[in-house]
């Protein structure tokens, strides 16, 4: 479908909440804005594992289109991968390195080993692509270009994004953007955004774009937007300039804005709904229009949820 025609059910479940009295258009009109990621499903990436895996790989798909290789490196490649993690496990670094650099060097002879072969593939294209994804597996290094690193063959647009916290220093997928209303609704606190961030762009700047998508959606125009001092320093447009307000913000902060901002961590729950019950927390869906759509899904998900909740009540 896309993710304009899926972005249709979350704007569908606001008009829903609106009609049956869940939420009022009012209601719209206050927003908290926050960011999280949304993890892809792959596994945790190590340089010794997505080497013998683009080995593997290659080895593979050269089987099945007919190439003889001089060697695959199946039996001694699996064994140098458990040493290097036993290695590094026991943190003997210099043995563990030793293993990673038989793992390039049995790679690289793959890739050659292939490559001259692409005349006889003319027909077909899979190989020389895995092949650009192999060399780049092998040559990359831990400072290179992040938007040019890989850390899975299976789904190359993950990206490694670190948001600071103590028991989960880096994770792997990509950025969503997730607002929801700032006073609580009839039904409870409906999410009335939700949007992919590529490129791990600064929090402030995702603003501009985001804030004229929520009026789409909802109808109504901001009168205030809520944030964490990650916005701080934000390009949102003119319009919403001054609207907006950061938690280490002390310039143009009332007293009646001062207590509005302790409803600003009302987001953080409803981004924990949306990970531990409607399936944000471990993206399965494939390719960059999977992490576009994912977390829309799991907005509108939980918005007819709390309708749901909503009706039982009445009937109650």
């Amino acid at each position: 479908m896309g993710e304009d025609k899926v972005a249709a059910l979350l704007q569908e479940s606001l008009s829903v909440a609106v009609r049956l009295g869940a939420a009022r258009p009012s209601d719209f009109t206050r927003v908290i804005a926050d960011t999280t990621v949304a993890e892809k499903n792959v596994a945790w990436p190590t340089d010794a594992k997505l080497i013998n895996k683009a080995r593997v790989r290659l080895v593979s798909m050269a089987g099945v289109q007919g190439l003889k290789l001089c060697q695959s490196y199946k039996r001694v490649g699996k064994k140098a991968l458990i040493q290097h993690q036993r290695y590094a496990h026991a943190k003997q670094f210099k043995r563990a390195g030793r293993q990673l650099k038989r793992l390039k060097t049995w790679l690289g002879r793959t890739i050659r080993d292939v490559a001259p072969d692409r005349r006889q593939l003319h027909a077909q294209r899979r190989i020389p692509g895995r092949t650009v994804k192999s060399r780049r597996v092998r040559t990359q290094r831990p400072r290179d270009d992040i938007k040019k690193k890989i850390y899975s063959l299976y789904a190359p647009e993950v990206e490694c994004i670190g948001k600071g916290k103590a028991h989960k220093p880096y994770e792997f997928g990509v950025r969503v953007s997730i607002a929801t209303t700032q006073n609580r609704c009839n039904g409870d606190e409906l999410a009335v955004h939700a949007r992919t961030l590529p490129a791990k762009p600064y929090d402030g700047h995702t603003l501009k774009d985001i804030l004229p998508d929520i009026e789409r959606f909802t109808g109504a125009a901001l009168e205030r937007i809520l944030a964490d001092a990650g916005f701080k320093g934000h390009n949102a447009c003119l319009r919403h300039r001054f609207k907006v307000f950061t938690t280490v913000q002390k310039c143009r902060v009332t007293p009646a804005i001062k207590r509005q901002m302790k409803r600003r961590a009302a987001v953080e729950p409803v981004i924990g709904h949306l990970k531990s019950g409607h399936r944000m927390n471990r993206n399965y869906l494939p390719h960059a229009q999977g992490d576009a759509v994912n977390p829309i899904l799991a907005a509108t998900g939980y918005n007819f949820r709390l309708i749901l909740k909503c009706i039982r009540l009445l009937f109650l």
